[in-house]
C-alpha cells in the first residue's frame, strides 16, 4: 500500500472533524451572542457560557490536530522503517548469497589458479559491504544511547579526510585520484572514532551517488573564528531543495526503496548529523556553484591551525 493510500484516510477523517468543530464554535459563539442579545434578563448566564464553551471546543480542535499530526509522523515512520527492512534485507542478502555461491565454486569444482585470487578478492569485498552495515546499525543504535563522556583529545583533522578518501576509494576500487583533497594543516577538539564516521559517510555518499565517472571533491580551510568548514562535493543528480531537510531523518531515503539502484539503509546521514551536532557544529546542504551535483559543508568550532598560520584560509564568518 503506498503511502498516499496509507494517509489518505486519517486525513479525510481529521479534515472532517476539523471542519466540523469550527462549526461547532461558530454555532456556540452565535447562539450565545443571539440569546443574550434577545434576553436581557438572561444575558448574564449566556455571557458566562459563551467563552467556556468556546475554549472546550478550541480544546478539543487543538487536540484533534495534534491527533493528525501524530498519526501522520507515525504513518511516515512505519514507511520508512519497512523501507528500512527492505533496505537491510537486500544489503544482507546480496553478499551472503555472493558469497555462497563463491564458496560452493571453490568447494566443488577445480578453479584455475588465476581465477582463485579474484574469487577471494570478491569475498573480501563482499565482507567488508557486510561489516559496513553492521557498523552502521551498531553506530545508529550507539546514538539512541544517553552519551557518554569519552576521553576527548587533539585530532588531525587534514589526516582523517585523507585516510577517509584513501579507505573510500579502496572500497569502490576507484583511482586515487578519483576524490580530490585540498586542506589545510589543523587539528580539532573531539573524538577520533566519531569524526572518521562523519567524513566517511559524507565521502562514501559523494562516490556512491556521483555521476558514472565520480569526481568528489573535499576541501578544508580554517577561518579566523577558528571554525573548520569542510566541504564535500560530488558531480551526481543532485538532491532537491524540498528534500533537503529530510534526508538527515532516521531511515530517510529518497524514492521508493525497491526501485533504488544505490545500496543504502538511510541511516548515514542521520549518524552524520547527529555527531556533528554532538560536537556543536552544523551540517547543510547546498548546490555547486556550476554544473549538477550536491555539495555538503560540516561547519565544526575550535578549530587550530598546525604549522604556519599563514596557511588558513583568511576568509570572514558567514
Amino acid at each position: 500500500m503506498s503511502i498516499r493510500r496509507r494517509l489518505g484516510l486519517p486525513i479525510t477523517l481529521a479534515v472532517i472533524m476539523i471542519v466540523l468543530l469550527i462549526a461547532l464554535i461558530i454555532g456556540w459563539v452565535m447562539i450565545n451572542v443571539w440569546g443574550a442579545t434577545e434576553n436581557e434578563q438572561a444575558a448574564p448566564l449566556y455571557w458566562t457560557f459563551l467563552p467556556i464553551g468556546a475554549t472546550f471546543l478550541a480544546v478539543i480542535l487543538a487536540g484533534v490536530i495534534f491527533y493528525m499530526v501524530l498519526s501522520i509522523k507515525a504513518i511516515n515512520l512505519s514507511q520508512r522503517q519497512a523501507n528500512f527492512i527492505d533496505s537491510v534485507t537486500h544489503e544482507l542478502k546480496s553478499p551472503i548469497a555472493s558469497l555462497k555461491l563463491y564458496l560452493q565454486t571453490l568447494n566443488r569444482r577445480s578453479i584455475p589458479p588465476e581465477k582463485v585470487g579474484s574469487f577471494y578478492e570478491t569475498m573480501l569485498e563482499d565482507v567488508e559491504r557486510l561489516d559496513h552495515l553492521i557498523n552502521h546499525l551498531l553506530e545508529a543504535g550507539r546514538l539512541d544511547r544517553s552519551h557518554e563522556e569519552a576521553e576527548e583529545g587533539d585530532v588531525r583533522l587534514d589526516k582523517v579526510l585523507a585516510g577517509c578518501a584513501q579507505s573510500v576509494a579502496l572500497l569502490y576500487r576507484l583511482p586515487a585520484d578519483t576524490i580530490k583533497l585540498k586542506t589545510v594543516p589543523c587539528s580539532i577538539r573531539g573524538l577520533h572514532g566519531d569524526i572518521e564516521i562523519i567524513f566517511r559517510n559524507l565521502i562514501d555518499n559523494a562516490v556512491k551517488y556521483s555521476g558514472k565517472d565520480p569526481e568528489v571533491r573535499v576541501q578544508l580551510r580554517v577561518k579566523y573564528n577558528d571554525e573548520a568548514v569542510i566541504e564535500v562535493a560530488d558531480n551526481g543528480p543532485g538532491i532537491p531543495f524540498s528534500q533537503r531537510r529530510k534526508i538527515f531523518g532516521r531511515f530517510v531515503r529518497l524514492g521508493l526503496e525497491l526501485q533504488r539502484e544505490k545500496p543504502g539503509t538511510g541511516l548515514g546521514l542521520y549518524i552524520v548529523r547527529t555527531l556533528v551536532k554532538r560536537m556543536r557544529g552544523d551540517v547543510r546542504v547546498k548546490d555547486p556553484p556550476k554544473g549538477s551535483g550536491t555539495v555538503f559543508v560540516v561547519t565544526l568550532p575550535d578549530a587550530k591551525t598546525v604549522g604556519d598560520p599563514a596557511l588558513a584560509e583568511p576568509i570572514s564568518a558567514e
